[in-house]
């Protein structure tokens, strides 16, 4: 078994998560315990008890996501030694990116949650609630919705923020050219449109004021080669060096998520098993829609983490 670790990014949060991994295991709690810290407020307290308004708010859920990611991982190295080093790639799904970066020991975890912080801060206050929207469309692949992009833009901003595989594509942009961008990609065989509950449209142009905040915070962070590669989400192959990292992760404001093209990346490295690393199946689900020969495994709770051990061995 040829593993890579992946990490999973906004959309997955819900109230609750990670609280049994930190009522079993030390290691776990002292992530959140660190978080904490580093952040100066009590997120692990909204992680566990909420409410969901409050965690659903991308400051919020962003540092709340790379926490629990972080939590199970801490508990695999620090209680079993079962290590990143197991792995033969990190790869996550946008934020993602930044808990496979600290679970690569590339950055550390204080820093990794004032940037997550910083990130989900500059990309809300980019656009105006309300303007934006995020669409995920369902029975379509990229290039049919690549196409449908560029047919409803009309001077406006809307693109393909996410290329998830298995007929799933999330387009981004201004919400009246999503609105329009919907309609010309059902008349190219998209069987239906789904509005994301999210604020603000991610991961498209509109989002430049975030990329400059991110370049900023990012030029003064210190960041190490990982332990083992990223597979980088806007260019789809691996990647150790600080620096370009750094550059792909301001790239990755305004970028597409190749996640597809990803996944295929490392299974011609041989990889056949994705461990979803923290909460939610959500990467999991995903793997068999892109590639029918790989297996995807998702930790988050204690029982996981002993179905994995066992597995592993």
């Amino acid at each position: 078994m040829k593993t890579a670790f992946v990490f999973p990014g906004q959309g997955s949060q819900a109230v609750g998560m990670g609280r049994a991994l930190a009522e079993a295991f030390p290691s776990a709690r002292h992530v959140f315990s660190e978080i904490d810290d580093a952040l100066g407020q009590r997120l692990s307290t909204l992680i566990f008890e909420g409410p969901e308004s409050d965690l659903t708010l991308t400051e919020n859920a962003q540092p709340a996501l790379m926490a629990v990611s972080l939590a199970v991982m801490r508990t695999l190295e620090k209680e079993f030694g079962v290590g990143v080093d197991r792995a033969a790639f990190v790869a996550g799904h946008s934020l993602g990116e930044y808990s496979a970066l600290a679970a690569a020991g590339a950055i550390s975890l204080a820093d990794t949650a004032r940037l997550l912080k910083l990130r989900g801060q500059a990309m809300q206050r980019a656009v105006p609630v309300g303007e934006g929207a995020m669409e995920a469309l369902l029975g379509i692949e990229l290039e049919g919705a690549l196409e449908a992009c560029k047919e409803a833009a009309q001077g406006e901003v809307v693109s393909v923020a996410n290329d998830n595989g298995g007929g799933q594509v999330v387009i981004s942009g201004k919400k009246e050219a999503v609105e329009r961008a919907i309609e010309a990609a059902k008349a190219r065989g998209c069987k239906r449109g789904m509005l994301l509950p999210v604020s603000a449209p991610f991961h498209c142009a509109l989002m430049q004021p975030a990329a400059d905040a991110m370049q900023d915070a990012l030029g003064e962070a210190s960041l190490a080669p990982p332990a083992v590669p990223l597979v980088a989400n806007v260019r789809a192959s691996e990647v150790s060096d600080p620096a370009t990292i750094k550059k792909l992760l301001v790239e990755q404001v305004t970028g597409m998520v190749r996640w597809r093209e990803s996944v295929l990346y490392m299974k011609s490295k041989n990889v056949d098993t994705l461990v979803e690393v923290g909460t939610g199946k959500v990467l999991t689900g995903l793997v068999k829609r892109i590639d029918k020969e790989m297996t995807g495994v998702a930790i988050n709770t204690p029982a996981d983490v002993e179905t994995f051990l066992r597995s592993a061995t």
